[in-house]
């Protein structure tokens, strides 16, 4: 299993909005980088898995699709979720 259920609660709770969010575009942003970090690291080890390669295709697109959303919505909070999550150099 990618991410505990204490490591997500965790991420939750550094990323949400106010108290009980759980699906603001900030927590699923965060969410779809710690699964994408997993599977980067298990690519350095499994170099030929090709069926979780294309999973991570799909996290990496869904990922970029909310990226889009936030930065048209709110430039501030799409620049905020940037720097602590530290992507996009």
């Amino acid at each position: 299993m990618v991410l505990t259920k204490e490591k997500k609660q965790e991420i939750i709770a550094k990323f949400r909005r106010f108290e009980k969010d759980t699906g603001s575009p900030e927590v699923q942003i965060a969410l779809l980088t710690e699964r994408i970090n997993y599977l980067t690291e298990h690519f350095k080890v499994h170099k030929k898995d090709y069926s979780s390669r294309r999973g991570l295709l799909k996290l990496v697109s869904q990922r970029r699709k909310l990226l889009d959303y936030l930065k048209e919505n709110d430039f501030q909070r799409y620049k905020d979720i940037i720097n602590k999550l530290g992507i996009r150099k």
